[in-house]
């Protein structure tokens, strides 16, 4: 597998995990936020490197960028996609990107990264988008993102490594 690099919209919640899993793991990172760095938190920290400042603070700009500059999204909730991730999702449907919603709700972590994993080996993108909801929206979702991430990412590296590299 080729997983260079995960971008997000640098929102509290699913994107901050996935910058947060990304960086640990070594990988790049990125993507598309409002001007201004703006999150529901304040300005996105600046310990997050690679984050491009969009033209306004028009929200849907970013995740249309985000979603056209990623090979593949992901997107991880507890129930169906609804705002801000349901839009992902159709803008990945309409940029015929391939696109990824696991709902945890319906699946068993285990499962979960099992269908996480096999997705990856399949679609194999360089730059993946990942979206969910925000903390104010679901309090939980940093930790079930960041677990889901931690549990996929190294496979993932294993996979990409020559046979007989440690």
């Amino acid at each position: 597998m080729r997983l260079k690099k995960v971008v997000s919209g640098g929102q509290t919640g699913a994107d901050r995990a996935a910058l947060d899993v990304a960086i640990e793991q070594g990988l790049l990172v990125g993507g598309w936020v409002p001007k201004g760095r703006l999150a529901e938190d304040g300005p996105i920290p600046a310990q997050y490197p690679g984050l491009v400042e969009t033209e306004s603070s028009d929200l849907a700009l970013r995740t249309v960028q985000n979603v056209r500059d990623s090979d593949a999204t992901l997107i991880v909730s507890h129930g169906p996609p609804s705002g801000g991730s349901l839009f992902t999702l159709e803008e990945a449907r309409r940029s015929r990107k391939p696109v990824l919603h696991l709902d945890l709700l319906r699946f068993a972590p285990a499962s979960a990264a099992a269908q996480l994993l096999e997705w990856l080996a399949d679609v194999d993108p360089a730059v993946l988008n990942v979206a969910g909801p925000r903390a104010s929206e679901d309090v939980t979702i940093f930790a079930a993102v960041a677990a889901l991430l931690r549990a996929v990412l190294p496979l993932v590296e294993a996979r990409a490594r020559p046979p007989g590299e440690c």
